[in-house]
């Protein structure tokens, strides 16, 4: 098992097709298998590895909370698909005196033989994941919106939330929840396409109707 070198692109193409329909390395939650192969990653996966992206910055937010995370981790290659070698931080070191042949080609011929047949498998690999109908990663969202005070419209509040469109974004049912002093906080709900959304985006937009909002919280947040 294994996704390859995680430091190269072929590693990280890997991991991308094997999160296309997985939110996480196991299970449906954060777990010791995302921290090991997180920090065997040596930064950020490009912007077009939009899998591998996704999961990278949704982890990173674990990062204070990544020791409470459950599981026990394991080695690195006992995560990932069953028909790639992990290769990540292997040793370079040179073979032992006796096993170098100071002329030729047997070793040379070898060691060409394995990369070519690790290349046709990484290549066998990306092929048979391109086939298969990618998986949208899906959240529900709970967000609690707060106005300034009880003389806040809060109609015309819910109104500014849901004129906020995005592709990948879906305003599902809401209500008023009083929170003292005769103030109100609305309490929406929305449905979001992970690669396309983001509970950044939506405080952002939300709190952008400053007139009406005070603040955004998130107050649920469920993988579908």
């Amino acid at each position: 098992m294994g996704f390859g070198d995680l430091k190269s692109a072929a590693g990280l193409r890997v991991l991308n097709d094997f999160l296309a329909d997985r939110s996480y390395i196991e299970g449906y939650v954060p777990s010791q298998a995302d921290v090991a192969v997180f920090e065997a990653i040596a930064g950020p996966p490009p912007a077009d590895l939009f899998h591998a992206l996704r999961w990278y910055n949704h982890i990173k937010s674990y990062e204070k909370q990544k020791a409470s995370l459950p599981g026990v981790k394991k080695a690195l290659g006992k995560y990932g698909p069953a028909d790639v070698e992990d290769t990540t931080g292997a040793a370079t070191d040179s073979k032992d005196d006796d096993d170098i042949d100071l002329f030729g080609s047997d070793d040379e011929e070898e060691s060409e033989e394995a990369k070519k047949l690790r290349e046709e498998r990484l290549a066998q690999y990306e092929s048979k994941k391109s086939k298969k109908p990618a998986v949208i990663a899906k959240s529900s969202i709970l967000l609690d919106v707060k106005p300034w005070d009880d003389e806040t419209d809060m109609a015309k509040l819910e109104e500014c939330v849901r004129s906020i469109q995005a592709d990948g974004l879906v305003w599902g049912s809401s209500k008023l929840v009083p929170v003292g002093y005769g103030i109100k906080k609305l309490q929406i709900q929305c449905v979001v396409e992970d690669d396309k959304v983001g509970t950044d985006m939506l405080e952002e937009r939300i709190t952008a109707f400053e007139d009406y909002v005070q603040s955004m919280d998130v107050a649920a947040f469920n993988k579908i």
